[in-house]
């Protein structure tokens, strides 16, 4: 029992700070569209501060950015806790480790074979769609 539960939050620990990487990525490119849209507003810096150790300027949209990734992570953290999820992120790992990887050497053979399958398929539909064209430009056209 004390396996399934280390189990768990250790799948639990990796689904937060996967999403939770996410969800930073998306402040940071939120906090950029902030100050360049609304550059005259949002954009300037309060009183000319910055924060010393990020070296950002400590403007409006550092502040709304801020609060919106505070409010995301505990909405976050709050999800990924109830047993439900807990309980589908410990299965789901169960079930990956389950998993027959493919070797290199299969996954290069695979791949060989799909791009081969894919080349076929594209030189058929491109002289079907090819034979077409020239019969609706005749029939269309009256044959001239």
């Amino acid at each position: 029992m004390a396996y399934r539960k280390d189990q768990g939050r250790m799948a639990r620990m990796t689904a937060f700070w996967s999403l939770a990487i996410l969800i930073f990525y998306g402040c940071v490119s939120l906090r950029t569209e902030l100050a360049t849209t609304f550059a005259e507003s949002l954009g300037q810096p309060i009183n000319g501060m910055r924060v010393p150790v990020l070296g950002l300027d400590f403007s409006p949209a550092l502040l709304i950015t801020a609060g919106v990734l505070a409010f995301a992570l505990a909405l976050l953290y709050r999800w990924e806790q109830t047993p439900k999820n807990a309980d589908l992120l410990i299965e789901t790992e169960s079930e990956l480790r389950k998993v027959s990887w493919p070797t290199l050497d299969e996954a290069i053979n695979g791949s060989w074979a799909v791009m081969m399958t894919v080349l076929v398929l594209m030189g058929f539909l491109a002289g079907v769609d090819f034979l077409l064209g020239r019969v609706a430009r005749v029939i269309l056209t009256g044959g001239a």
